[in-house]
């Protein structure tokens, strides 16, 4: 138990710092890509730390088999670069008991990483995506900032307003439009300037307008004479519509129950994914041991590029895997287990090919 203790610590530890430590990376990528959205208007900067708060099971669910695969690399790799491992044979503590010990921490770990695979980065998933909706529901007049100039949705022009009140109400208004055909030659340019403007939905249905109040219309082809300008005391335009909260639902928010009872393969392959995060986490840890055998020349970080990749080679594999599933080539009863399989054998070969050999006794 002594041995145990040693180990689970030393483990436990590395694959906390592991996990922090690209946990982080993984956040501070989502942080950037958000703000760049805050920034634009595309996204409410107070948001934010909740859509990543949400997001953080799912970064959890793929940062720490590897965490751990790293962690239990290191730790046997500190045994035999120290002579550890040496002295812990010569009490008759083999390795195969190690990997046994080594197992058991797994299985630990694969408790918790199918925790959050299965409920936990589902239901934050789930719960993102009702901010996302929430956000790609606003309209355009809600995304404006002021003294920016904001491009309309599909390209039909830019709009700026000198303020915006806390009401979204907007002054000094300046609207550019394109209005016509698509031809080079039939299309005009439309310049709307104005005093104020505001939101307002429609009575009989869910359009939404930019009503402005008192100011100038000009219309015409740049390069030409013939343009008009009319003078208003309000004017209407019509805003983007926002998109539908009935579309389709994000399947990383699909709850694991409902996959379950789904027979579309897309769903199904979906939950084998999130099933083969604590069972991607034993065949690790099966790698990882007979991996970690390095001599004192090499160091303990002499295999750590060569077993990553390998490590980054099953990933893709399952991936692959399941996108195969997802299109239909690889039937949905076929499931990712031969994949595990496949890299569980790959360890049962390296485990056996660095066990020492009996010599027979030669008589004399």
């Amino acid at each position: 138990m002594i041995i145990f203790r040693y180990l689970f610590r030393e483990i436990f530890s590395s694959t906390i710092a592991v996990c922090a430590i690209l946990l982080l990376v993984l956040m501070s990528g989502r942080f950037v890509r958000y703000l760049a959205k805050a920034v634009t208007g595309d996204m409410e900067s107070g948001v934010i730390f909740a859509v990543i708060g949400y997001r953080i099971p799912g970064f959890l669910e793929t940062t720490l088999p590897l965490a751990f695969f790293l962690a239990v690399l290191l730790c046997f790799g500190r045994l035999y670069v120290q002579n550890e491992m040496t002295v812990l044979k010569a009490c008759g503590v083999s390795e195969r008991r190690l990997l046994g010990y080594a197992l058991v921490m797994a299985t630990f770990f694969a408790l918790i990483a199918g925790w959050f695979s299965l409920y936990l980065a589902p239901s934050g998933m789930a719960k993102a995506e009702t901010l996302f909706k929430a956000e790609r529901s606003r309209s355009e007049l809600d995304k404006l900032m002021p003294k920016k100039f904001y491009s309309l949705g599909g390209g039909r022009g830019v709009t700026y307003a000198e303020a915006v009140t806390e009401n979204r109400e907007l002054d000094d208004l300046f609207l550019a439009m394109t209005a016509g055909s698509n031809a080079t030659s039939d299309r005009r340019l439309v310049l709307v300037v104005a005093d104020r403007g505001r939101q307002q939905d429609a009575i009989d249905s869910k359009a939404r307008y930019l009503v402005l109040d008192r100011g100038y219309r000009i219309e015409g082809i740049p390069g030409k004479n013939d343009y008009q300008i009319t003078h208003f005391e309000e004017y209407g335009s019509r805003l983007e519509d926002s998109e539908s909260d009935e579309e389709r639902i994000e399947i990383d928010g699909v709850t694991s129950s409902a996959l379950l009872a789904s027979d579309d393969p897309q769903w199904q392959a979906t939950l084998q994914w999130r099933l083969s995060i604590p069972l991607m986490l034993i065949v690790v840890t099966m790698l990882a041991v007979p991996l970690s055998r390095v001599n004192n020349r090499q160091g303990r970080f002499g295999k750590l590029m060569p077993v990553i990749f390998l490590y980054f080679i099953y990933l893709v594999a399952l991936n692959a895997m399941r996108d195969a599933i997802e299109s239909g080539a690889v039937p949905v009863a076929v499931t990712m287990l031969p994949v595990h399989l496949l890299f569980l054998a790959v360890a049962g070969l390296l485990f056996i090919s660095g066990q020492p050999r009996k010599v027979r006794g030669v008589k004399a």
